[in-house]
């Protein structure tokens, strides 16, 4: 008997083809289902989730997978299924629509459509029988269908008015012209950043490190902003806060002591337990502050958890071609953590001679400390475990590096989580930006070239030639999607960091032209901000502004930086003051709730600080940007050149005469000219220890 198949077999996403066998007459999101859902005039079930999600294959094992629920939903219904990394524009849509519906949200999400698109029910997971206070989801499906049948008219109603609910909500920004005629230091402030300061530690762990109680995600941004605004004002609490966060996750199951890389978050306060699910962009984004961490404390702990970090991404997560994969499913065998996770009696078994200190040193019990297991933690610093068992620190590591080779070796032999081998735009600019702030850290030449050979390979297999602009998502030869704000917005600033290691001057003229493309395509027509999508796109009910910094950063946030330092760079004026125009629509809200909003404040504190902007030109410029690099310098835009380059404003008028030369300038007005690292290092200092 052929097994049975619906139209996701023809998909490329992973998500979508874990329910390509589903007895449910699933549809991909397109023209077919929804011209189908009008001639038919049948409600439309839209149920989004991803590959790495949970909760997403539970309900498709105890649901999606049951003929007698599949038959419900097929006589009743049409059925979308949606992969929300290749569509988050649907999934922005009809996750504002559930959180009004039902005042939560989450994945899977289940939202039900009329035939229109408009919502007018949903939530998340619902059981196959009535338990955690929830309807089952033959109850749910069941009086949808009926509540359709019999009040029609009424349910229209409340899509209409859900749906005009929905515009309204996006129309912050509309209309707000920036007053021009105030100073930019009366606009943003310092006593605005003591504030969004304060509130950080509000909600601060000074525990166990983070910035809330469990469940716990790593919120980069928040802990970026804490480590700058030390190193702006020698906040101590603020860098305690950061490294406190950064050492407990380091220490806590979230982060992978064997394998290395970190899980989205942690089901616990102690970092213990995580949703084993490991993201792309998680690990780029903890990269990307970990090594300005490195860069201000000169910790070798962060070092190391970049090194190892990036490791696992290269090993795990990276294509033959040179692209990153999405993510690596939380779970395997049916089972969540199953693949990260040691019995006690295993572990003894494998480590031999070392499983005492071993145990002592990862938190091995007969018992386990999760569900009868063990997950890998440190219940200690390093130094202090190695007083006790009369070792040097180094010493330690040696042993610690000699029993992870033995686990991985075991691991290797286990059934692996599966992979969504989707490559999505934005999340590898985001790990391309954080391979060049590591190489900045640590130097090696090694991480310059993964950043280069990856970014070669996003701006060959994304372009689209036909249209102009960027896809979204690639796999198996094809790229498709129109590219989002996000993946614009991070490529431009993937450019932009890889320009400064590699002196290219191409890479700002192509930043430039892709924020050109964004201005044109996804600007909205009245106030500073841009739309998710762009222009032209005709199967979305509503073009959604994004200006939460979530898991990854907006794209709103993340042009705002773009437009102030390309502003700098291409002397943009227009540029830089749309810029500002964003951030003062936002500042209040950022301030209020900064950590929802870390991308702005960061914006915040560079605007209140000032932007330096850096230059080194002659023959050992390529040398001298290798030692700049290493240094904590987060508030400048930076260009080396052995000779000047035409067309950008930072170099005109420069003459190394032959010689290496540093020149240091604030909007365009320089000191005096240096020759060496040192003397320019002297100049920043006697200007951070003014402002």
């Amino acid at each position: 008997m052929p097994l049975h198949t619906n139209r996701l077999i023809h998909e490329t996403s992973p998500y979508l083809l874990q329910h390509a066998h589903n007895p449910v007459d699933w549809y991909p999101w397109g023209a077919e289902a929804l011209q189908r859902a009008r001639d038919e005039d049948k409600p439309i079930l839209v149920s989004i989730g991803y590959a790495a999600c949970h909760w997403c294959h539970v309900m498709e094992r105890e649901s999606f997978e049951d003929p007698s629920t599949a038959d419900i939903m097929n006589r009743h219904f049409i059925n979308i299924k949606i992969d929300r990394e290749e569509r988050p524009d649907l999934d922005h849509i009809y996750m504002d629509a559930v959180q009004a519906i039902a005042g939560n949200g989450g994945w899977p999400l289940n939202v039900f459509l009329t035939p229109e698109a408009k919502p007018f029910f949903g939530g998340t997971y619902f059981p196959p029988v009535r338990a955690f206070n929830r309807a089952s989801w033959k109850e749910v499906l069941t009086n949808i269908a009926q509540s359709y049948r019999d009040r029609r008219e009424e349910i229209r109603g409340q899509a209409d008015q859900l749906t005009e609910h929905l515009q309204k909500s996006n129309a912050f920004g509309l209309g707000m012209v920036s007053a021009i005629d105030i100073p930019l230091e009366e606009k943003f402030t310092r006593q605005q950043l003591q504030l969004a300061k304060e509130n950080v530690m509000k909600a601060a762990d000074r525990q166990w490190g983070g910035f809330s109680r469990a469940p716990k995600f790593p919120q980069a941004f928040t802990i970026q902003f804490l480590l700058r605004y030390h190193h702006a004002y020698g906040d101590e609490e603020a860098l305690s806060q950061a490294r406190l966060s950064l050492d407990k996750m380091i220490m806590g199951g979230i982060y992978d002591q064997a394998g290395g890389g970190f899980a989205r978050y942690s089901t616990d306060t102690e970092w213990l337990a995580p949703h084993f699910e490991k993201m792309a962009y998680d690990n780029a984004l903890l990269v990307g502050v970990l090594s300005e961490a490195f860069q201000l404390t000169g910790d070798s702990r962060y070092a190391d958890t970049i090194r190892h970090t990036i490791g696992f991404m290269e090993r795990e997560m990276l294509s033959p071609e040179g692209g990153f994969y999405a993510a690596l499913d939380a779970d395997s065998e049916g089972v969540e953590g199953k693949f990260y996770t040691w019995t006690y009696d295993e572990a003894k078994a494998l480590l031999g001679e070392d499983f005492e200190l071993m145990a002592d040193t990862w938190d091995i019990s007969p018992g386990g400390n999760w569900e009868h297991v063990n997950i890998l933690r440190l219940r200690q610093p390093l130094e202090a475990l190695a007083l006790r068992h009369g070792l040097t620190v180094e010493a330690l590591e040696t042993r610690i590096a000699h029993a992870r080779k033995i686990l991985m070796d075991a691991r290797a032999r286990r059934v692996r989580p599966q992979l969504d081998d989707k490559i999505l735009l934005g999340w590898n600019a985001l790990m391309n930006t954080a391979l060049s702030k590591s190489y900045a850290a640590l130097g090696d030449p090694r991480l310059l070239e993964l950043a280069r050979s990856n970014m070669e390979f996003l701006l060959s297999v994304f372009a689209d030639s036909q249209k102009g602009g960027l896809f979204h998502t690639y796999k198996h030869g094809e790229a498709k999607y129109p590219g989002f704000l996000d993946d614009y917005a991070s490529l431009v600033e993937a450019l932009l960091s890889l320009q400064e290691l590699s002196g290219e001057a191409r890479y700002i003229h192509l930043a430039g032209r892709l924020t050109e493309h964004v201005l044109d395509n996804f600007s909205e027509e009245e106030g500073p901000f841009f739309y998710y999508t762009p222009a032209g796109q005709a199967d979305v009910i509503v073009r959604k502004k994004e200006v939460y910094d979530g898991a990854i950063p907006s794209g709103n946030a993340v042009m705002a930086w773009n437009l102030h330092r390309l502003g700098i760079l291409l002397n943009r004026a227009d540029w830089r003051q749309r810029s500002v125009d964003m951030l003062d629509a936002m500042v209040q809200t950022a301030v209020r709730y900064p950590n929802s909003f870390g991308v702005w404040v960061n914006l915040l504190l560079e605007m209140v600080q000032g932007t330096m902007e850096i230059v080194v030109l002659g023959p050992g410029a390529a040398d001298g940007a290798r030692d700049l690099l290493k240094r904590y310098i987060p508030h400048r835009v930076f260009q080396f050149s052995e000779k000047v380059l035409e067309g950008f404003p930072l170099m005109e008028g420069k003459d190394p005469a032959g010689d290496t030369t540093w020149y240091l300038c604030r909007d365009y007005a320089c000191r005096r000219p240096v020759k060496t690292l040192l003397e320019l290092t002297q100049l920043i200092d006697r200007g951070e220890e003014s402002s």
